[in-house]
């Protein structure tokens, strides 16, 4: 007889393969995705359903790619299909000039758009057996900013805290400097001429199944999982 982790990881495993398409995004040096061929692409996670648990579950990462992620990207190459000017265009691109999409299509591209991006980054500012504090010239640059590493891990917890309903917390660059922001939906911060470097996405899809409507405990679990490695480099290459 199986376990039920066993299970569990037997129904991730299907659920990956039927999710998830052949096509991968490369979203840690530029854009996260193009329509180039016509269509924009699920990307794959770079770890297990469960890998991140016991502080994100495997039941909330299934739905919250395979479907709410997933949805974003059908729905931002139904935007681009109305509108033949925007092929071979990035999600980057898109975001970071929405006043020259089509008025027909930009409010979809914004709120599709802006999910598959944020959500692109998201998966990949996390990882199995993350958190601590970061190191090297963003630890420095942390310091500086913030104080010291509890003043930053203050300030974007308040921050997430204090979205009201659906929303984002972000550690972003603008210009030279760093700073905490939130936005509201799926709104980016390229939308706005910054850098996101870290995110935290506060929509109640994001953690209901496990924490309910206790979004702090969510907000402090998560920093358990964090993958300085990945925002390190996103600030180095900056």
């Amino acid at each position: 007889m199986i376990t039920r982790r066993q299970a569990l990881r037997i129904t991730s495993l299907a659920a990956a393969a039927c999710a998830v398409s052949s096509s991968r995004i490369a979203v840690a040096q530029g854009a996260v995705g193009s329509s180039g061929a016509g269509a924009f692409a699920l990307p794959a996670l770079p770890y297990g359903f469960d890998a991140l648990e016991p502080h994100i579950d495997a039941q909330t990462m299934m739905i919250h790619h395979g479907k709410h992620h997933a949805a974003y990207v059908t729905n931002l190459n139904k935007a681009v299909a109305d509108a033949p000017e925007l092929k071979g265009k990035s999600v980057d691109d898109l975001l970071k000039d929405l006043n020259s999409v089509p008025e027909k299509v930009r409010t979809a591209v914004r709120n599709s758009g802006g999910g598959h991006f944020n959500h692109s980054l998201f998966w990949q500012m996390m990882k199995k057996g993350g958190g601590g504090e970061p190191s090297g010239d963003l630890g420095k640059a942390i310091d500086e900013a913030f104080g010291s590493y509890s003043g930053f891990k203050e300030k974007l917890s308040d921050a997430a805290t204090k979205v009201f309903g659906s929303g984002w917390a972000w550690l972003v660059l603008d210009g030279k400097d760093l700073k905490i922001q939130s936005t509201p939906n799926q709104d980016s911060p390229i939308s706005q001429g910054k850098k996101p470097l870290l995110g935290i996405d506060v929509w109640e899809h994001a953690y209901y199944l496990k924490y309910q409507n206790k979004r702090p405990d969510y907000i402090k679990a998560w920093f358990n999982v964090i993958n300085w490695d990945f925002v390190r480099d996103r600030y180095s290459k900056a």
